[in-house]
């Protein structure tokens, strides 16, 4: 190879017959290294999708506030231009590993990492010191537009976004995430009946509840955001709260003692689904509020609600769509106005907009009806 060159320590490998290569990459170097194509070029004429710049910030932030323990996957690129791999050994097992020269008119093209790469260039500029740290990155010979493209749908089309409930499970740097698996932990209906898998509960499960959907509803009862902070007195709030509507719950405590399948439940009644414990606990929330001594005594009215999914007349367009569940925000607030009047109170001003809304689109099946 004539002129200058980047070098980089590697590792040889091979796919589909062909040679690719794994490198080490400063931080600092991953911006002005790696090319990233025009945004207003064609997207038929790109290899990657438009860089979405509203993701860049929150990943950039999670490296600079993370510095001793944040994890970034390898990025994957495509190198138009010559390489030269040199061995450290003619044979045996180090053959694989050496130097890999790449020469520095070529260009190199991300064609998996964008959005990372972006982050990096905004983490350094943040927090310099990071720049001396590294990256892994996948290096593959460009074989044209066509296979780049062909590489980038390879790379995305088996790629699948945890759930909810895994991401919450698995996070502990988030307080609200936390609150929420310490007040599963605590509540034993939740203990042994929370699916921590995913957002919805198969026919088969015997799961009664999702880990998201006791999480939403914990955080409609505590009304912290996501970067609200969380005291010990609201762990007790929730715990005490959940364990006192499981109480005013008799198919709950069924399901507790094994006298019902969840299965049972969730095909015959409202209560069995996420649009259900979300619109408690966020009842809950004004209940407290406005009944902060008493509050306790008053979800004995739960029991007087027709959680039956057959009480069409209730639950249509409020919980249930085309016959089917929903839990959109509005079907939350839907419901949540049933249990609001239920508990004896008043709708916020919000709530009413909602519910009018709703029953202007239900009169003109009651006229039909009469």
């Amino acid at each position: 190879m004539d002129g200058d060159s980047h070098d980089f320590t590697a590792i040889r490998g091979v796919q589909a017959g062909s040679a690719y290569y794994v490198i080490m990459v400063p931080l600092k170097i991953v911006p002005r290294l790696f090319k990233f194509e025009d945004e207003a070029m064609p997207a038929t004429v790109r290899a990657q999708r438009v860089l979405n710049r509203a993701r860049v910030p929150a990943i950039a932030s999670y490296i600079v506030n993370n510095a001793n323990e944040y994890i970034l996957s390898s990025l994957c690129a495509s190198i138009d231009g010559e390489i030269e791999f040199l061995p450290a050994a003619a044979e045996g097992p180090l053959r694989r590993v050496g130097q890999l020269r790449i020469d520095m008119g070529a260009t190199i093209l991300i064609n998996d990492g964008q959005h990372r790469r972006a982050a990096i260039e905004e983490a350094i500029r943040e927090r310099p010191s990071l720049g001396n740290e590294t990256i892994s990155v996948v290096v593959f010979a460009d074989r044209g537009l066509k296979r780049s493209q062909q590489m980038f749908a390879d790379l995305n089309i088996h790629a699948v976004k945890p759930t909810r409930s895994i991401k919450l499970l698995y996070n502990h740097r988030d307080a609200l995430a936390a609150l929420s698996r310490d007040v599963v932990a605590d509540v034993a209906l939740f203990r042994d009946f929370t699916c921590y898998d995913s957002t919805s509960i198969s026919n088969r499960s015997t799961k009664f509840f999702t880990l998201s959907s006791v999480h939403q509803a914990t955080m409609e009862l505590i009304g912290k955001s996501r970067s609200g902070k969380v005291g010990e007195q609201d762990k007790r709030l929730a715990i005490e709260f959940w364990t006192a509507v499981i109480s005013n719950m008799p198919d709950w405590q069924r399901v507790a003692k094994r006298e019902v399948s969840t299965y049972e439940l969730r095909r015959d009644c409202i209560h069995a689904h996420g649009v259900a414990v979300q619109a408690i606990g966020k009842a809950g929330a004004q209940l407290i509020a406005s009944h902060p001594k008493d509050w306790k005594t008053r979800l004995v009215h739960l029991r007087d609600i027709d959680w039956s999914r057959a009480n069409r007349a209730l639950w249509d367009n409020r919980a249930l769509v085309g016959g089917k569940v929903n839990i959109s925000k509005n079907n939350v607030t839907l419901v949540t106005n049933v249990i609001i009047r239920t508990l004896g109170m008043a709708l916020t001003s919000e709530a009413q907009r909602v519910e009018d809304l709703y029953s202007l689109a239900e009169m003109p099946k009651l006229r039909a009806a009469s």
